[in-house]
């Protein structure tokens, strides 16, 4: 074998290794109360965030930046599902967050059950 024969199988390895990570990581996610994710950085918190009331909708955030920025910025309050592809706006949306705290915006809870069978089937 050359090196790039033992090279690429390294490589190959190790993104086997990488998408293996991210199906657990999926199967690990469960909903969480929205007033306790910060809706800027997408991330869950222990306690409770900051309310930004915008347009008769109540949005989070982790500090005064957040909350300007949710107060200001029309793109902060939405995500994409990653199932359906939609826009979501994050006040109505169930939040599910892994275990690094990081989270995921869905549209309703039978999108957030899909994509938990999609990603433990990997």
């Amino acid at each position: 074998m050359n090196f790039k024969n033992i090279l690429s199988i390294f490589l190959m390895t190790l993104a086997v290794g990488l998408f293996g990570t991210t199906s657990i990581a999926a199967e690990s996610l469960k909903i969480v109360e929205n007033e306790k994710v910060c809706m800027v950085t997408d991330m869950h918190f222990a306690k409770k965030q900051i309310p930004v009331e915008v347009e008769g909708k109540t949005y989070f955030g982790c500090c005064q930046n957040c909350k300007a920025t949710l107060s200001k910025d029309a793109t902060a309050r939405t995500a994409t599902d990653p199932i359906s592809g939609k826009s979501v706006d994050k006040a109505k949306a169930v939040i599910a967050a892994r275990s690094d705290n990081s989270v995921v915006y869905f549209e309703n809870e039978k999108n957030f059950k899909e994509y938990l069978k999609k990603n433990s089937a990997q």
